[in-house]
């Protein structure tokens, strides 16, 4: 323990009193010997500029949050519907408009009417879907979605296509409804069309600061808008149906900017490309069975509803502005004309130019861009998923101090926003790269399933086999017909770009096995220590190859040596210290937990309770501080690598009495790192 007691004279001839010295209290807390856990104190920085720039964060993404608060983190049903079915109930939107855009091609207004058609039969289909993403919610409750059921169940390159299908229908997502709700407000406000980049880069920037909050923060931010959106669609499809029973409907007018008729016949080929816009709608269908463990528990049964809920709500609404628009024969606009959108016509047809009209036309804006915020909750779980499997760089999945995942929020924001600029935030540009990822995933994930239930036999297996082969079956063929029909128009770019993220994958997982292999050690060895001199602290990651070269150079520096292991995980910690105690001995281990998840904070802070600590009356020894560090073969390796050491020693240059040490262990010490087996102990020894 580091304090002590120190007597001082009292008052009075013969008092005396004892001051209690404790220089860790106001930054740890003593769990037992050797273990700590850090206070918040330990994290903040120590410089002014470092204090402002704390203070400034704090301001804008609220107090930094440690690990035990993630329960209050957690969703009630109510606010994970807002953040994770909003993608899914805000393509009720725009679905609608890509199934008329074709089928107007006909030329003849009757062939608007199988509009209905299309849409019931997307609605089977998402039936059929989200029957089977329950079963995912409740068979792998820690989320993960398509990728982890077909890595699982098929192979892990199934997962990994179904990984970066996923990822590219985030981004897509973010594209789309950023542009589309840019779409509504245009309706009512025609001017914003030549500013629409420049209202994307707001809202985009807008809606990351919200999730790097945190995901309750984001739940009660967009909660009002995605409630007032349903509640007000469905007044228009009850209005819309009132006036269709009572004969009150009929034909408007086309816009002076409407899509003229076409001169094709109605073929079998038009009704698929119509349903292949229209098929828009199930995206965002899987974020749910991706964010299992955002909800409060029970999680899986939670989610679960919440998936039939949002069925049932895009379902209605979806069939429910598609009949209406047959009905009043509502037109869409051309492209890029700036004009009102087929919801907005629809809208104003019920609502007229009633308050209501612009109330629903801003909530329907406010639920596309929550649609863009699901796939900013959806995105960086599925990133920081694959990076803990070793498929991405592990800084994706390291949380920041709101507990988000915060580098998968800004690298989708980059992302969305760059294709935006690329496309020019014309929705109807970006519409033919959308919905192909989503229905690899759905065939992936269904396959997965069946093969699931019949390795677990779990009660009411045969049905829920038959419920997901069938799903599976569908999605296939509905993967074919969206395929080929939007290839031409840019699908063939997902279609390519599936492939370059799967290698990147493998390439990334590739390195990080090597470096595994290459800095693992035998269980049967254990450091013995050299007689060497001076106060050497080594800061650890683990116990690896080049930890040991860390502590044999401490070795050789002083007898006075410690490791410190910073740790957010406390069964970690226990375990690194069992191991540490087994195969280290002779170097004492101080665990510090890290609730705040800081790493350089609280270790120097550790440092300066040692200083503190020493005696005054003694000249300050030098400290050495030996960083492990693995040197990459590959300047194009170095990213994957050494990102903790490289801010370590940034602030520990210019620390006074410290001295900082690189240990580095290269792949070419491999075969000399070679350590002798440790014979048994014997009853003469």
């Amino acid at each position: 323990m580091i304090g002590g007691r120190r007597p001082l004279p009292g008052r009075k001839l013969a008092d005396r009193r004892v001051r209690v010295e404790r220089p860790h209290s106001p930054y740890f807390r003593y769990t037992g010997p050797g273990q700590m856990v850090a206070k918040q104190a330990a994290s903040v920085p120590l410089t002014k500029a470092g204090r402002l720039i704390f203070r400034a964060r704090s301001l804008v993404f609220g107090r930094p949050l440690a690990s035990e608060e993630e329960i209050g983190e957690r969703l009630a049903k109510k606010k994970a519907l807002a953040i994770f079915s909003s993608d899914a109930i805000s393509s009720s939107a725009y679905a609608t408009e890509e199934i008329l855009r074709v089928l107007i091609i006909a030329g003849a207004a009757g062939a608007l009417a199988y509009s209905i058609g299309v849409s019931i039969a997307i609605a089977l289909l998402l039936t059929v879907v989200s029957f089977s993403y329950r079963q995912v919610c409740r068979a792998y409750p820690n989320g993960g979605g398509a990728y982890i059921v077909a890595r699982q169940n098929l192979a892990p390159i199934f997962g990994l296509i179904a990984a970066a299908a996923l990822l590219i229908d985030y981004v897509m997502t973010v594209a789309v409804s950023t542009a589309s709700a840019i779409q509504q407000i245009q309706s009512i406000l025609p001017a914003a069309y030549d500013y629409r980049l420049e209202i994307a880069f707001v809202s985009i920037s807008l809606i990351t600061i919200g999730n790097l909050r945190g995901l309750r923060e984001s739940g009660n931010i967009f909660a009002v808008p995605t409630y007032l959106f349903v509640g007000l669609a469905l007044l228009i499809v009850i209005g819309g149906f009132i006036r269709i029973v009572t004969g009150s409907a009929h034909a408007l007018p086309p816009q002076p900017d409407a899509v003229p008729l076409g001169t094709e016949q109605l073929s079998i080929f038009l009704l698929l490309k119509a349903f292949a816009g229209g098929s828009v709608a199930l995206t965002g269908v899987e974020a749910i069975a991706n964010g299992v463990p955002a909800f409060k528990k029970p999680e899986a049964k939670n989610a679960a509803n919440t998936m039939i809920t949002m069925a049932i709500l895009l379902g209605v609404i979806f069939i429910g502005i598609t009949i209406v628009a047959h009905a009043f024969a509502i037109v869409p606009s051309t492209d890029n004309s700036g004009g009102p959108t087929v919801v907005a016509l629809v809208a104003g047809t019920i609502f007229g130019a009633s308050p209501l009209f612009y109330l629903f036309q801003i909530a329907t804006a406010l639920i596309l861009f929550l649609a863009a915020n699901t796939s900013f909750n959806a995105f960086p779980r599925l990133a920081a998923i694959l990076a803990a499997d070793g498929y991405m760089p592990r800084q994706f999945s390291f949380r920041g101090d709101r507990l988000a995942y915060s580098w998968g929020i800004v690298l989708l924001a980059g992302i969305a926003f760059a294709l935006l600029v690329l496309f020019n935030g014309d929705t109807h540009a970006l519409i033919p790269l959308y919905s192909v990822g989503v229905f690899v995933c759905f065939t992936l994930s269904q396959s997965g399933m069946v093969k699931h239930w019949f390795l677990t036999r779990e009660t009411g297996w045969w049905w829920r086999a038959i419920v997901n082969a069938f799903g599976g079956v569908l999605t296939f063929v509905v993967l074919i017909v969206v395929t080929s029909v939007k290839f031409q128009n840019g699908a063939y770019l997902v279609i390519i770009l599936i492939p370059v993220l799967v290698a990147m994958m493998l390439f990334i997982q590739r390195q990080y096995s090597a470096s595994q292999r290459q800095l693992a050690i035998r269980p049967d060895f254990v450091a013995r220590p050299p007689h060497r001199e001076e106060r050497v602290v080594i800061p650890i990651p683990g116990l690896t190859r080049a930890v040991i070269q860390a502590v044999n150079v401490g070795r050789s520096i002083s007898d006075d040596i410690r490791a410190v292991f910073v740790s957010e995980d406390p069964d970690a910690a226990i375990e690194m210290r069992a191991r540490w105690e087994r195969q280290v001995p002779g170097v004492p281990l101080v665990v510090v937990e890290s609730p705040y998840r800081a790493l350089v904070g609280p270790f120097l802070a550790y440092l300066d309770v040692l200083d503190r600590a020493w005696p005054p009356d003694k000249p300050e020894p030098i400290t050495f501080v030996v960083v492990p560090e693995y040197v990459a073969r590959h300047w194009w390796e170095r990213i994957l690598y050494n990102q903790s050491a490289k801010r370590l020693r940034t602030v520990l240059v210019g620390r006074p009495h410290t001295v900082v040490v690189n240990a580095p262990y290269r792949r070419e010490e491999e075969t000399r790192f070679d350590p002798p087996p440790v014979p048994e102990p014997t009853s003469e020894t």
